[in-house]
């Protein structure tokens, strides 16, 4: 599968360092610098993104031949680039961070250039294009007339997302889908405001007019994402719960996740609930500070980034992170008193939960009787529970290994010596405890009941 990303490029730079003083000269933080990375930003590290899963990527753009332009070609090595001459500086973004939290940001070059001309050479990456990614940074590409025709017609044959800008032109009309965020949507809209759900509705109606895409996907921050289809009802998909950080990146994964699970055959509704979770898994594993890793993030079962996340902030506030593990196939009242006696016992409680093939495994053929994803739901429904961590091996050790509870529990009906990663526990100083257990409660039993009723 070939992916095509077009847009515009820049170089981002991460000054990265700790502050524990303030300078004397001026009551500002004095940074004493770890690291400098530079990266490829805008259309770029959406390229780079779709390039670290594996995947066949194109990325067809303009560039200068400044110092930041080879800096930039460098950041993109191993990704085909289709480049025409810019015709102005390459814009630079350099934001420095100071223990993980961002004090300031630098922008050079930055303002609107003249439109730049397309080479037939561009033109022609996009034939064998099985999905495209237009990420338009506001700098002229997207407005010219020749790309915008190609676009057009590439975009009755396959999915084309596209990701606007404020300043950039309008979606040629018939894309897939156009993804502003929540402001864009807005200001383009006419809305106005800070928004909420009924305004951004409305400036989605607007824009699926004015732009004739066939849906309009305002993304919006924590709360998910809306969809509107332009033959459909709209959607709301509620996000999952993350810390608060740099949010820079996340959009361009969205957009990147939402055009492969559309080139893969994923209808719109499902492909913007896996763009959605890939966006709040990039922000759970450190977003674009993290980016400098070789290898791309571990793809972990759905609620497991969560979890980890979960468990990282509450140890960094000095918090107990608890533990507990099981099936949890049909959900009970014993299921219920359990957690809720494990979480009164920290600041947060993960579930390591056994995933349909440990199941099976431990329960039979049979089982479970609910899969693990809806499982994995009906647990992250109940109050007491804060990330659900699945695991595939039959016994939790390696998934405790990652997380390392400060406290891990299990029923009253368990020994000591029936828990044999009671020892694994006590290796980083957690300790292993039991709550009470309440008899004539039980999944077998009440499958039993479940049979004898049908």
């Amino acid at each position: 599968m070939k992916i095509v990303v077009v847009g515009d490029v820049l170089l981002d730079t991460d000054i990265t360092g700790s502050a524990q003083r303030l300078s004397p000269d001026a009551p500002v933080p004095v940074v004493d610098v770890d690291s400098i990375r530079k990266r490829a930003g805008g259309a770029g590290l959406v390229a780079r993104m779709l390039a670290r899963e594996g995947l066949d990527v194109a990325l067809v753009t303009v560039l200068s031949e400044d110092g930041a332009a080879a800096d930039l070609r460098g950041a993109l090595t191993g990704i085909t680039v289709t480049a025409g001459p810019s015709g102005a500086p390459t814009p630079v973004k350099t934001r420095i961070r100071a223990d993980a939290q961002a004090v300031v940001r630098f922008d050079e070059g930055c303002s609107p250039p003249p439109a730049p001309a397309v080479t037939p050479e561009m033109l022609s990456v996009l034939s064998g294009a099985d999905a495209v990614v237009v990420a338009d940074y506001g700098r002229g590409l997207t407005g010219n007339p020749e790309l915008r025709s190609a676009l057009e017609a590439l975009a009755g044959r396959v999915p084309v997302v596209w990701d606007p800008h404020p300043a950039g032109a309008d979606p040629v009309p018939g894309v897939a889908a156009v993804t502003p965020n929540l402001p864009e949507a807005l200001s383009s809209g006419g809305g106005g405001g800070t928004g909420g759900i009924p305004a951004a509705l409305h400036a989605a109606e607007v824009l699926l007019g004015r732009w004739r895409s066939r849906s309009v996907v305002v993304t919006l921050g924590s709360l998910g994402a809306l969809v509107l289809p332009a033959d459909g009802l709209p959607q709301v998909i509620p996000a999952q719960e993350v810390p608060a950080g740099d949010a820079c990146g996340a959009g361009d994964r969205f957009a990147a996740t939402l055009a492969l699970a559309l080139a893969r055959g994923t209808a719109l509704e499902p492909a913007a609930e896996q763009a959605v979770q890939a966006a709040a898994g990039f922000l759970a594993a450190g977003g674009v500070a993290a980016l400098h890793r070789e290898k791309a993030p571990v793809q972990l079962h759905s609620g497991s980034l969560d979890a980890l996340s979960a468990a990282r902030t509450v140890r960094e506030r000095g918090g107990t992170v608890v533990a507990t593990g099981g099936c949890f196939d049909l959900l009970h009242a014993g299921h219920a008193r359990t957690l809720s006696a494990a979480r009164r016992l920290g600041d947060c409680l993960i579930v390591v939960l056994n995933s349909d093939s440990s199941v099976r495994r431990l329960k039979g053929e049979q089982r479970p009787i609910i899969g693990q994803a809806d499982r994995a739901e009906l647990l992250l429904s109940l109050g007491c529970v804060d990330g659900v961590l699945v695991f595939e091996e039959d016994t939790p050790e390696a998934a405790l290994e990652r997380l390392r509870p400060d406290i891990w529990v299990k029923g009253g009906d368990y020994r000591e010596d029936q828990l044999p990663e009671a020892r694994l526990i006590k290796a980083w100083g957690g300790e292993t405890v039991t709550v009470p257990y309440h008899p004539a409660r039980s999944t077998t039993a009440l499958a039993a009941a479940l049979a004898r009723v049908g």
